[in-house]
């Protein structure tokens, strides 16, 4: 019988956790933006996009293959937002944002 080497504390291997952080939907490739794909089309960066889904501006998802995205509604829908709210607004948005990403 083969023993596996484990940490004190540690009653099974990290990978066999079966924890997930976030729950998300699957949603169809038609319907999913990658992250920084997502970055690009709005014109911010990667960190902005990171806010933007903390504060619920972007609805996370990911693809059939599992990989970690945006759904390609919320990003029109934030998309749309820039473009008709004022200086004022985006301002107010932002700091509110970057206090609640605290």
């Amino acid at each position: 019988m083969i023993h596996e080497r484990r940490r004190p504390g540690r009653s099974w291997p990290r990978n066999n956790r079966g924890y997930v952080l976030l729950k998300v939907d699957t949603v169809e490739n038609d319907a999913w933006t990658s992250q920084p794909e997502a970055a690009r089309h709005l014109g911010v960066t990667l960190i902005r996009v990171g806010m933007l889904i903390a504060n619920r501006r972007l609805i996370p998802a990911e693809n059939p293959a599992g990989q970690a995205g945006v759904t390609t509604a919320s990003v029109q829908a934030e998309e749309t937002w820039q473009a008709n709210a004022t200086k004022r607004a985006k301002l107010a948005r932002f700091l509110k944002d970057t206090i609640n990403w605290f």
